[in-house]
């Protein structure tokens, strides 16, 4: 006789926090025998009726859907969130992967494997005697509860066995032997150190923050999400403490600061009757006072006030720019920037158009097209952006690094709640154009 299906219901979303992992809220009369189902499906239980799902190889998605398919064929009823669908459809692969001779389906029974390996590690089923830095990547020897010991090579979603002693008598001494005799100096016992995914991991299977109320107002926000800056104060500030720097005015009363060596100009046209998406903010460089420009930036009006400070004081911070190519900066031609966005989580994606970092909360954007351009997009909901700052080619890294830390790390006032736009008697430009690589075919590389 066929048991009657178990009277739940099973919601899946993406994690608040954590670019990749899923939540599981579980509902109904047998709550508790679906939440045991899902512990037996690598779920991890992080409130009364919440589970989460957290891999290394950022395939959270992939395995909710199999999860989700295995319910719905129990009989549960499962509901998806469009944003974890959204998740769940995208098409992409590991950038610059080793094995590039990997279809997509191995290169997932890869990542499970090293997933299996780094579950047996944290739950205590494979004692790890020693490991080394072979030059390249992290090397371990190892022995399973069942007896059998082996050599391991890679970190993260790309380690493996690479040799196996079986769980004969002796085959942990030969292990750590061989082990030894392989990497000789470069052996340190116990464990490597956890790396930054396994430590991004750990701290996603923790309890979700409590829910702010709606009579709460955060005492802070991300940069990306803060309310805008108040143009004319934040240039006033920006000159007040640099005598390189000097004050014009242009017809219409616009501002601009100009550097003394007159190769640097700051712009700042009447923020008075501008949309949140109406360029105000100009920053240009050129070959010589009465040369062609090198490159330039523009800031819509609706910027963060820490986003336009960055920008600002990278102008002068550590650079002498006054002695400086601004053609190449300090940097060797195809030096790109260093960005720290996949550290705080940020998705990184490559598209038909270029490269992308969005923020875990879908809030903000950083993207480069193949040309050499930049943008950065943002603003308090996630795809409906309310502010954008470009560079056009040849800006200099330094420039584009020091606005991806403070994304990545800045803190802003935050802003009124977003509501209705109230109605205006000019016209404004148009809304900031979606977000590119939202397509369902997408690379993602960490």
């Amino acid at each position: 006789m066929t048991p009657a299906p178990l009277d739940a219901k099973v919601q899946l979303d993406s994690h608040p926090t954590h670019a990749s992992a899923v939540i599981a809220t579980v509902t109904g009369p047998d709550t508790t025998a679906v939440m045991a189902s899902l512990q037996a499906d690598a779920w991890h239980t992080i409130a009364e009726t919440t589970l989460v799902l957290v891999r290394i190889d950022r395939e959270e998605p992939y395995w909710a859907q199999k999860t989700a398919d295995r319910l719905a064929a129990e009989g549960i009823t499962v509901d998806i969130t469009p944003r974890l669908q959204e998740a769940i459809d995208e098409e992409w692969t590991w950038a610059n992967y080793p094995m590039h001779w990997c279809t997509r389906e191995e290169i997932r029974e890869v990542s499970d494997q090293a997933q299996q390996i780094y579950d047996a590690i944290r739950h205590g089923h494979l004692l790890i005697h020693a490991h080394a830095h072979d030059g390249h990547t992290t090397v371990a020897v190892g022995t399973y509860t069942t007896g059998e010991s082996a050599h391991f090579h890679g970190e993260d979603h790309l380690r493996l066995e690479n040799y196996t002693y079986g769980n004969g008598p002796g085959a942990e001494n030969e292990a750590l032997t061989d082990f030894l005799r392989v990497h000789g100096d470069a052996v340190r016992p116990g464990p490597a150190p956890l790396t930054h995914t396994e430590r991004e991991a750990d701290q996603a299977r923790k309890p979700l923050p409590a829910q702010p109320t709606a009579t709460d107002r955060p005492v802070s926000v991300p940069v990306y999400a803060a309310e805008p800056a108040e143009p004319a104060a934040l240039l006033d500030r920006f000159l007040a403490d640099r005598p390189e720097w000097n004050r014009h005015h242009r017809p219409a009363e616009t501002a601009y600061a100009l550097h003394e060596n007159l190769t640097l100009r700051v712009e700042l046209h009447p923020a008075h009757g501008a949309g949140p998406h109406d360029t105000i903010w100009t920053v240009a460089a050129y070959e010589s006072p009465v040369g062609d420009r090198l490159w330039h930036a523009t800031a819509t009006a609706g910027t963060p006030e820490g986003v336009i400070s960055t920008l600002l004081d990278s102008l002068t911070d550590e650079h002498d720019w006054t002695s400086t190519t601004w053609a190449t900066s300090t940097a060797p031609p195809d030096r790109k920037p260093a960005l720290p966005l996949t550290d705080y989580s940020w998705k990184d994606t490559a598209t038909e158009t270029g490269a992308a970092w969005t923020s875990p909360d879908g809030r903000c954007r950083l993207q480069r097209d193949h040309s050499g351009t930049w943008e950065a997009i943002g603003g308090r909901e996630a795809h409906r952006p309310t502010w954008s700052v470009r560079f056009s080619q040849h800006a200099p890294p330094e420039i584009i690094q020091q606005i991806a830390f403070e994304l990545a790390e800045g803190l802003g006032r935050p802003g009124a709640p977003p509501g209705p736009r109230p109605p205006t008697a000019r016209p404004t430009s148009a809304p900031a154009p979606p977000a590119a690589g939202s397509t369902s075919t997408a690379t993602r590389s960490r």
